[in-house]
């Protein structure tokens, strides 16, 4: 067992500071499609840094081009963020699709619901992004209600999107945010089209 990094010794001291902590391991792949959900706070964010960091994650994330701009640009990119267009927002899957392409190593944290307000479905940019990519998609989380973030094992997109959410939802399920009435349903759009 290879010795705990002076990043995720303190990480993990700032999270037992505010009465959190880390379940599960770090997945063995190095390239992935992290979920991060839920999502109902800003608090969200700094938290899910903290509990990527104490299990030797530093997640990437994507954030609108004009937040790399000068003066904070650089710091933005050092903090792991990735610039995406969103006004070729249809050509998101494909930008994201080749990072994955031109990295050995990429944690990607995509937030499906989106918004921190009650939405009546994910977005499905995580699920297409992996499925494109042909990577794992690891299901991370923060549990407000135990006050516990963590990593569940990765799954690789098989193709039926039903069979792959119902997997999603189940691992979610009982998984409380700050603010749980604005938890929205585990349910892909594509879904409903479906049926």
């Amino acid at each position: 067992m290879r010795p705990e990094s002076p990043i995720a010794w303190g990480a993990r001291l700032c999270l037992s500071a505010i009465g959190w902590r880390t379940v599960g391991l770090r997945p063995s792949e190095t390239r992935y499609v992290l979920i991060a959900a839920p999502h109902t706070s800003n608090w969200d964010f700094p938290l899910m840094l903290l509990c990527g960091m104490a299990l030797g994650v530093w997640p990437a994330w994507v954030g609108k081009h004009t937040l790399f701009r000068a003066p904070f640009g650089g710091l933005m990119r050092a903090l792991g963020g990735i610039p995406i267009d969103r006004a070729a927002s249809h050509h998101m899957v494909d930008q994201l699709a080749s990072e994955f392409a031109a990295r050995q190593r990429l944690a990607l944290a995509m937030p499906p619901e989106g918004t921190r307000s009650l939405a009546p479905h994910w977005k499905s940019g995580f699920y297409y992004v992996a499925t494109k990519s042909r990577v794992p998609i690891a299901m991370g989380y923060l549990d407000y209600s135990r006050k516990e973030g963590g990593i569940g094992t990765p799954m690789l997109p098989s193709g039926n999107l039903h069979a792959d959410m119902g997997r999603i939802r189940a691992f979610y399920a009982g998984k409380a945010g700050r603010h749980p009435e604005l938890q929205g349903p585990i349910r892909l759009p594509a879904e409903d089209e479906a049926t």
